[in-house]
């Protein structure tokens, strides 16, 4: 017989509503779901792809081992208990940092494993901690936390209600967003566009977003700190700084107009390859339009600046008086409320608290940047890293350098992956822990709805139940939580406490922390329970949580969500601030002294050589990182692994369409087709990141298939960004030269 299931896919960032058809686990077919509250019907082809991970052969089903005869199954109990023991062996011999701990993309999308790592990244009590995060949007966090006192304080385009929206080194209509929940994307801009307003992106690429914008605008790669200083100054040199309500709240805006002062237009021009005349009309077109919001992505995060260029971002929303304002950027107020629930332990974010072995790499957020962690594994001496865990993650293929992490990984004492693949990282773990997959453990989107340009909440339950012998993220981890705290206890208050937080988190369950997380949050009947936990503490949170989801609650709880299968639409983004605010005045310093002192450094720009390339990434629609390059569905067509080369570069350099040239950095070389067109500006390539399935041990067999090798084997590690030393992915020196018979 066959059924109608209602789901979240959560393949990106966009939460979209599907509607899938099936017999048992027989997936027949999956739609948009139209009565979805947030995403309307739309569907991206990754959401249809969900059956193939579903049902890939590839995919692990039950704990394996490396042997020296290969892969053989062992039973959940002694996967747990070897990877416990070995783990708490190696901290014991070589200090608590002898173990790493790295988390992927996909831990984000899991509610599961975000409820559970807080308990198990206590229980390694490590300092060698790393995520996606110092190879992707870092900076945006470190600028949220300095201006706004949370690292996940995000303003969000109200693109529903804008007059203006400028996206700067972002491509939305291929990521569905990313620090931007948007469904639907391009129906949203058509919308802004029906009413009048105007979309303009800055970008080194003819983007997918670019050629539906209004205004498309080239600029150099990793320029953009000197565009965005010369807005800045431009605002302040014709008086159109204008704040708003917000105007009480700011500290510091004399000392950034003084800051600016010399960042003219005529100054940052040649660098940038914009007219002084078009920066200015940029800057004025902002500020007078009726509401505006700048956003911004990886292409900006990722470049030698992109801590300074971050803050610029949000700095301009403020002076134009869009922040916390209809049509400008705003916060959201999510149903649960995830920075609500990190404040009370005060856990809002730190930076530079301490630095890396190695390297003296500040950390962000208790990680260190991906840019050192090969270092940390194959430097000798006190602290160096003897094994290494990884949650849901390939480092291998998005990390700088990618072929030393690899050496790095070959030469471990220990490791053990979380993963449901044996990807170009797990092949080398000791152990591998699969846990549930997409479908087979509910939905819920903590993090990507703190970031939606809607209030909306939404839970789907799992498609089928757990298969026999898998166990869900969460329980894996809390597995290894409970047996590292029981090797560790040094006394029996220690024990105690220990089984307690397992007993806790074991009766709630994931379920159970969603509905406490909702009761507690605005939406809820909570209220005097969080004011309970602000006044007493986090750690009286048992006590709290009995109490509260023992009462029926007026406000909304995980059973009346449970009622709406297509989601719940809380209403628009509405004004938050100050009370949103986590900084201890709940003020707003425009300056913070790092990038005062970040800006003082900051060299003058010059134009870059006439034979300089400048490599960038890109991301396509039907791919997210290097995680679904084993569904057919995704990889089959036009084959997407080329570099793009403006027609001048390849005509100086003797490229020919299709024929194959040699892309060369600091880290090595790849070898790939030529795409030549005018879509990318001359003395810029851009090649894809997430390939590069060929290496031996890779059971992907479809993956293995595809041509593309990774771009982070031309990458190396030493170029870091100035002021976070995380990853420069974007504006990478490189030479291109066309493959020769011979060669």
């Amino acid at each position: 017989m066959k059924h109608l299931h209602y789901h979240t896919c959560n393949l990106c960032e966009a939460m979209c509503g599907i509607e899938i058809e099936h017999c048992g686990d027989d997936i027949q077919a999956i739609r948009g779901d139209k009565a979805d509250s947030f995403s309307r019907g739309h569907i991206c082809p990754k959401a249809v792809a969900l059956q193939d991970l579903h049902n890939d052969p590839d995919r692990l089903r039950h704990p394996v081992k490396r042997t020296a005869d290969g892969w053989v199954p062992i039973s959940w109990e002694d996967a747990l208990d070897e990877t416990a023991q070995r783990l708490h062996q190696i901290q014991e011999e070589h200090g608590k940092n002898a173990v790493s701990l790295y988390l992927g993309n996909p831990t984000a999308h899991n509610h599961g494993a975000l409820f559970t790592l807080l308990p198990f990244t206590r229980a390694l009590n490590t300092r060698q901690r790393y995520s996606a995060t110092s190879a992707d949007q870092l900076p945006h966090q470190l600028a949220t936390y300095k201006l706004f006192g949370h690292q996940a304080l995000f303003p969000i385009p109200d693109i529903d209600r804008t007059d203006y929206f400028m996206v700067i080194g972002g491509n939305p209509v291929a990521s569905n967003g990313s620090i931007m929940t948007v469904p639907d994307v391009k129906n949203r801009i058509k919308a802004l566009q029906k009413r009048g307003g105007k979309m303009v992106v800055i970008d080194p690429r003819r983007t997918e977003t670019a050629k539906v914008a209004d205004e498309h605008h080239f600029v150099r790669p990793g320029t953009d700190v000197y565009l965005l200083l010369a807005l800045v100054q431009v605002l302040y040199a014709e008086s159109l700084v204008a704040p708003g309500r917000l105007d009480s709240l700011l500290d510091g805006k004399k000392a950034l107009e003084k800051l600016v002062a010399p960042w003219t237009p005529e100054k940052a021009a040649a660098a940038v390859g914009l007219p002084a005349a078009a920066i200015r009309k940029l800057a004025r077109d902002i500020a007078s339009a009726p509401s505006a919001a700048v956003y911004s992505r990886v292409g900006v995060t990722t470049s030698a600046n992109g801590a300074l260029s971050a803050w610029l971002v949000y700095v301009i929303n403020i002076l134009t008086g869009n922040l916390d304002r209809e049509g400008g950027v705003m916060f959201t107020n999510p149903a649960f409320d995830i920075l609500a629930m990190s404040g009370l332990s005060g856990d809002t974010g730190s930076f530079d608290r301490y630095r890396s072995r190695v390297k003296g790499y500040p950390e962000f957020g208790g990680e260190f940047p991906v840019t050192t962690m090969a270092d940390e594994m194959l430097s000798p001496g006190l602290g160096q890293v003897k094994a290494f865990i990884s949650h849901a993650g390939n480092p291998v293929l998005p990390c700088p350098d990618g072929s030393k992490l690899d050496r790095a990984l070959a030469g471990l004492d220990f490791m053990v992956s979380i993963d449901f693949y044996i990807n170009e990282t797990t092949r080398h773990a000791d152990i591998i822990l699969p846990p549930t997959g997409q479908l087979e453990h509910g939905q819920f989107d903590p993090i990507f709805q703190a970031v939606a340009v809607r209030n909306v909440v939404k839970y789907t339950p799992p498609l089928v139940p757990r298969p026999e012998g898998l166990l869900h993220d969460w329980e894996i981890l809390l597995g290894l939580t409970s047996r590292l705290n029981r090797l560790k206890a040094r006394t029996r208050r220690s024990r105690v406490k220990a089984a307690a937080t397992d007993r806790f988190i074991r009766k709630l369950g994931d379920r159970g922390i969603i509905d406490l997380g909702l009761r507690l949050g605005p939406y809820g009947s909570g209220g005097k329970a969080m004011a309970s936990l602000k006044k007493n503490g986090l750690h009286t949170l048992p006590n709290v949580a009995w109490r509260l989801l023992r009462g029926k609650g007026e406000g909304l709880t995980f059973k009346r969500l449970q009622a709406a299968p297509h989601g719940i639409d809380l209403g628009p983004l509405t004004p938050m601030l100050p009370q949103r605010l986590f900084t201890p005045d709940q003020r707003i310093n425009l300056v913070p002294a790092l990038y005062h002192r970040a800006l003082q450094g900051l060299p003058v720009p010059s134009a870059p050589q006439e034979n300089q390339l400048l490599m960038i990434g890109r991301r396509h629609i039907r791919s997210n990182n290097s995680w679904m390059h084993n569904s057919q569905r995704l990889i089959k067509g036009k084959g997407r692994f080329t570099v793009i080369v403006h027609p001048h570069d390849a005509l100086r350099l003797g490229v020919e369409e299709g024929a194959d040239v040699t892309v060369s950095g600091s880290a090595g070389s790849i070898t790939l087709p030529a795409n030549i067109s005018d879509d990318i500006m001359p003395g810029v390539i851009s090649v894809p990141h997430g390939w590069g399935h060929d290496r031996e041990g890779v059971q992907l067999e479809i993956a293995r298939s595809t041509q593309g090798s990774s771009v982070n084997d031309v990458i190396g590690t030493e170029r870091v960004e100035a002021v976070t030393a995380m990853a420069q992915l974007n504006g990478i020196p490189v030479t291109l030269a066309p493959v020769t018979p011979c060669q």
